[in-house]
């Protein structure tokens, strides 16, 4: 039986934070405070290509802090793309935990379909 599911990603575990910078090509999360034009953000900072400032990730509350200052600053498909990497990487990691199979398949709209079998 096959059922669509759609999840609020809060961003909490830094083992998939770093399978997610890993698939993605990024360098890996770097602890400590980031100045943004006009604040500061302390946590897991993740540097997405093209992005004026670091995002900010904080485990502890599961927040995302950045500024893309409208998509000026970065391009948001960039955190969607790390976003969507870090919810298959918790997702794989979370069914192989339990012992179930996974498997993954890429879709034409860039969408990622997780398959997890269940054992008997």
């Amino acid at each position: 039986m096959s059922h669509v599911v759609q999840i609020e990603t809060q961003v909490r575990d830094l083992a998939a934070v770093r399978a997610a910078c890993r698939r993605l090509g990024l360098p890996q999360p770097e602890r400590g405070t980031v100045t943004f034009f006009d604040g500061t953000a302390t946590g897991w900072a993740v540097r997405l290509p093209g992005w004026q400032y670091p995002v900010v990730l904080d485990p502890e509350s599961g927040r995302i802090h950045f500024d893309d200052y409208n998509g000026r600053w970065g391009d948001r498909r960039r955190l969607d793309a790390f976003l969507q990497a870090y919810a298959v990487e918790k997702t794989r990691r979370e069914a192989r935990r339990r012992g179930y199979r996974v498997t993954e398949r890429a879709l034409p709209d860039g969408s990622i379909q997780l398959r997890i079998e269940v054992g008997e």
